[in-house]
C-alpha cells in the first residue's frame, strides 16, 4: 500500500474524530499537553481492545516537520551559545544515555535467559541488548534485524517505554508545579502568512532531502535543522499557528496510539512486564542524573529530567515546549543522544559481544 493512500480512509477519519474528542476532554480536565496525551491514551486503549484505528503516514510526517519548526524558532543566537557552552553537559548525557542502555539491556537479559531459551546466545544478546538501547524504535528495530534479533520483541519494547516516558513524565512534573519557568523565546512570535508558507516549504524540501539520504527521523530533523539555521542567521519568517502546533501534536499522538494493537498486547506479557518495570526504574534514574546535572550547569532540575529522560525527541521536545522548561536545551540534548546511539550502538555492540 502506498504511503500515499491508507488502508482505509473510514478508519483514518473514525482515528482522528476519536483522537480530537480526547484532545477536547483533556483540554476540559487541563491535563498536561493535552492535544498529545489525550490522542494518544485513546487511540492506544481503543487500538488495544481491537478497534480498527489507522494513523496515515503523511500526518504524522506533516506533523513531526510542523513540531520540528515550531522548536527550531527558539534557536536565537543567543540561544545558540548558551547551548554550545553547555557542550560538556551534552557529552555527559550521551554517555548516561549509552552506559543506561547497556544496563537495561544487560538485566533484560539476565531476567528473561531461561523464558527465551529458544533463541541462540547470539540471538538473545542482540535483542535485549536493542531492546535496552535508548533510541529511535524504528531504528533500533531495523539493525536489530540485521543481527538475528526477535524484532517483535525490539520493536515492543521501545514503543511501550516511549508511551510510559511520555504519559507519566508531563504528569509528575504538572504535580511538582514547575511549568511556565522557561526564560526561553521563539525568535518570532507573530504569524506572517507568507512567511509560514515560505518556512514550511524550506523544512519539507529539507526533510525530504535527509529522506532521500535514509537520515533517521528525517521530518522532524529536516524541519529543526533549517529553521534553526534560518533563525541562529537572524532571519525572521513566521511563527507556528497555535492551531497547527495542536494538530501536529494531535497526529504524533495518533501515530503513536496506533501501535498498540491486540497483537502488541499478546506480545510476551512477562517480557513487556519487565520493559515497564525497567522504564519506571529508567525514569528514576534519570531523575536523579538530571538534578546532579541541573547542580552543574545552573539550569532547572526540569529541564535537565526532560533533556536525559529515555523518551523519544519529538515527545520530550513537545513537553518542554508546552510547559515552558528549556525547549532548546531539552531539544539538543535529546538530539545529540539520538544521533549519538544510532552512531554507536552497532560497533558498541560489535565490541562487546562480537570479539574474537
Amino acid at each position: 500500500m502506498s504511503e500515499s493512500r491508507p488502508a482505509s480512509w473510514s478508519r483514518v477519519v473514525f482515528t482522528l474524530l476519536l483522537a480530537l474528542a480526547a484532545a477536547w476532554l483533556c483540554v476540559w480536565l487541563r491535563t498536561p499537553i493535552p492535544w498529545m496525551i489525550g490522542p494518544l491514551l485513546a487511540t492506544a486503549l481503543v487500538s488495544a481492545v481491537g478497534a480498527r484505528t489507522e494513523s496515515w503516514t503523511p500526518l504524522r510526517n506533516g506533523g513531526q516537520c510542523v513540531i520540528g519548526a515550531a522548536l527550531g524558532l527558539y534557536f536565537t543566537p543567543a540561544v545558540g551559545a548558551l547551548v554550545i557552552s553547555l557542550w560538556w553537559g551534552i557529552a555527559l548525557g550521551v554517555a548516561w544515555a549509552l552506559l543506561l542502555g547497556l544496563g537495561c539491556g544487560a538485566w533484560l537479559r539476565r531476567v528473561h535467559a531461561g523464558h527465551l531459551a529458544h533463541l541462540t546466545p547470539a540471538q538473545l544478546h542482540s535483542t535485549t541488548y536493542f531492546a535496552g538501547a535508548i533510541g529511535g524504535a524504528s531504528e533500533m528495530t531495523l539493525i536489530a534485524e540485521r543481527r538475528g534479533a526477535r524484532t517483535d520483541l525490539v520493536a515492543a519494547t521501545h514503543s511501550l517505554r516511549v508511551l510510559l516516558v511520555t504519559v507519566t513524565i508531563p504528569f509528575a512534573l504538572q504535580c511538582w508545579g514547575v511549568t511556565g519557568l522557561d526564560t526561553f523565546t521563539p525568535g518570532l512570535r507573530e504569524v506572517n502568512v507568507a512567511g509560514f508558507a515560505l518556512l514550511m516549504g524550506l523544512c519539507t524540501l529539507s526533510a525530504w532531502a535527509m529522506e532521500r539520504l535514509g537520515r533517521a527521523n528525517p521530518w522532524f530533523m529536516g524541519a529543526l535543522v533549517v529553521t534553526m539555521v534560518v533563525t541562529l542567521c537572524g532571519v525572521s519568517l513566521s511563527a507556528i499557528p497555535q492551531a497547527v502546533s495542536n494538530a501536529a501534536q494531535l497526529v504524533i499522538g495518533v501515530s503513536l496510539g496506533v501501535r498498540f494493537t491486540p497483537a502488541f498486547v499478546h506480545t510476551a506479557p512477562r517480557w513487556l512486564g519487565s520493559v515497564a518495570l525497567a522504564t519506571f526504574a529508567m525514569m528514576g534514574l534519570c531523575a536523579a542524573f538530571g538534578w546532579a546535572l541541573a547542580r552543574l550547569t545552573g539550569l532547572h532540575p526540569a529541564t535537565m529530567l526532560l533533556g536525559t529522560s529515555p523518551g523519544g525527541i519529538a515527545e520530550m521536545a513537545i513537553t518542554a515546549k508546552v510547559l515552558q522548561l528549556g525547549v532548546p536545551v531539552v531539544t539538543v540534548f535529546q538530539v545529540c543522544r539520538l544521533v549519538a546511539v544510532l552512531v554507536l550502538v552497532e560497533p558498541v555492540y560489535r565490541w562487546r559481544y562480537e570479539r574474537p
